[in-house]
């Protein structure tokens, strides 16, 4: 069985002493290519060194909306640069809207618009952070594809109700699902994963957070995104085997896996 971890964060700080060993263990689980987000344009040379030593993992490159502040006169430029120097980049991302006590909305909004026109110059795929702001992000969404053209991509750690779940799918874009689809009370984001058409369907751990139980309260890592494809075909009705052979395909399709 073959599964794609479709969202990691593996250059922090938490696996800096056994990284080999946390690779060790994704590649036991059947892990055969990851998808390294980004936080900010200052991580790309870390997660560049990780990917060049570790040939299955792909990696994103832009600017977390929790981060919208550190947005520059350069930064369209840099991701832009970013975007075409590397064959392992596939995305745009981690980007999107974060309004949860956030007090800088309209700053993630040009921000997040401004990453929108990388990818569509790059045609690549967007990686998308959208929390507290799903009616938002559709208006912004909608707003750019009148105007520009739809842009491809995912909604990355999806905890939508099941209507943000429909939106998002109308608008083209794949949803993910990490280990909170294994929580006991996560109950809308459980029905969501039930309702995604499949062909959209993706799994993550975004790690080192977010462990799925029965590993929830430890350090996440990518061989655990079998837990997330468990719960995921149980929710469904379906084999852990589908789960993984679907996403598989979905994730290759998505970013251009050859």
């Amino acid at each position: 069985m073959q599964l794609i971890d479709t969202h990691v964060h593996i250059n922090f700080d938490v696996f800096q002493s056994d990284l080999e060993a946390v690779r060790q263990r994704w590649l036991e689980a059947g892990v055969i290519r990851l998808v390294h987000s980004c936080v900010e344009p200052d991580e790309f040379a870390s997660i560049q060194a990780i990917a060049r030593k570790f040939p299955e993992v792909f990696f994103a490159v832009g600017l977390h909306p929790l981060d919208a502040d550190k947005w520059g006169l350069q930064s369209e430029d840099q991701i832009l640069s970013l975007g075409r120097s590397d064959p392992k980049v596939v995305a745009i991302g981690e980007m999107g809207l974060d309004f949860y006590k956030a007090e800088n909305q309209a700053i993630q909004e040009s921000v997040f618009l401004a990453q929108l026109n990388v990818a569509k110059k790059l045609d690549k795929p967007v990686i998308i952070h959208c929390r507290d702001a799903a009616a938002r992000m559709r208006e912004l969404l909608q707003g750019f594809w009148d105007s520009r053209g739809a842009v491809r991509g995912v909604m990355h750690c999806w905890v939508g109700e099941p209507q943000e779940t429909e939106w998002f799918v109308d608008l083209g874009f794949y949803i993910s699902f990490s280990g909170i689809v294994t929580f006991k009370n996560a109950v809308q984001i459980q029905e969501s994963a039930r309702i995604v058409p499949i062909s959209r369907l993706l799994i993550e751990t975004d790690c080192p957070f977010l462990a799925p139980v029965p590993k929830r309260g430890k350090r996440n890592e990518p061989a655990y995104v079998r837990y997330v494809a468990d719960r995921v075909a149980d929710l469904r009705g379906v084999s852990t085997e589908e789960i993984a052979k679907i996403t598989t395909e979905n994730a290759d399709r998505l970013f251009g896996f050859s």
